[in-house]
């Protein structure tokens, strides 16, 4: 996984487990590898993914069961959807609109561009 400099490295490793999840490597019920595991495995320290997985836990992504581990709950990848959808219209969007209208590029022009990439 390569790191970008403009978000920290636990909320990237957090996304990265969220499309996972959506990709369907983990399936919701099912056990998340150790945090040793995914350390060793994202080439980051041990409490980096705590911090991920305490994150993804706030979230109600992950759930961790005592002496267990880390299990994908239920209805995770419908949170997931939900939040990344949210995130896109409140985030996204505007910026991708401001760079719009700041390019001169038309909503035609836009709506082309998507219908050929989905022909593709």
């Amino acid at each position: 996984m390569e790191y970008k400099n403009n978000k920290p490295i636990f909320l990237q490793i957090a996304e990265h487990i969220c499309y996972e999840i959506l990709g369907g490597i983990y399936r919701e019920g099912e056990r998340m590898p150790s945090v040793r595991e995914y350390a060793a495995e994202a080439e980051v320290n041990a409490n980096t993914i705590v911090r991920s997985f305490d994150w993804l836990s706030q979230k109600d992504i992950i759930a961790s069961r005592r002496g267990m581990g880390y299990y994908v709950s239920l209805g995770a990848a419908e949170r997931i959807r939900q939040n990344m959808r949210e995130a896109f219209f409140q985030e996204t969007l505007p910026e991708f609109v401001r760079q719009m209208k700041n390019l001169g590029i038309t909503g035609e022009e836009v709506e082309k561009q998507i219908k050929e990439m989905n022909d593709e």
